[in-house]
């Protein structure tokens, strides 16, 4: 299973980048899909999430409004739409797929595969 994630680059604070994550050797649509960050020294933190129909999805308070996940389950890819950026939303960012539907409204606390990462850095 690979999950590849790209779009990521610098922007200046105010402008927008999509991150795409194109996956392969799973059965796509069986997946909850999701976007995840992380900044050095700091944990782990949840972006959004969406279901495996693209029916539903959930983000966290700190994007809500500004970003907005999308799925093509006939080109098995997940995307992150990524509008008026702040300097606080630099890391690296990671996409990520459960085999449980369930999971994208939890914030999908487990994972079963996770991509190798895109960094997004944004200046001020």
């Amino acid at each position: 299973v690979q999950l590849q994630a790209s779009g990521g680059g610098l922007v200046q604070a105010g402008g927008s980048l999509r991150l795409s994550c194109a996956a392969s050797g799973l059965t796509f649509s069986r997946y909850a899909m999701g976007w995840f960050r992380q900044d050095p020294g700091k944990p782990r933190e949840f972006v959004a999430a969406i279901k495996r129909s693209g029916s539903n999805t959930v983000y966290a308070d700190s994007v809500k409004g500004r970003f907005t996940i999308s799925r093509d389950n006939a080109k098995n890819t997940v995307d992150l739409q990524m509008n008026s950026l702040k300097p606080e939303d630099t890391a690296v960012y990671y996409c990520a797929a459960s085999y449980s539907d369930v999971n994208y409204y939890y914030r999908m606390p487990a994972a079963d595969y996770w991509g190798q990462g895109t960094q997004v850095t944004v200046s001020s």
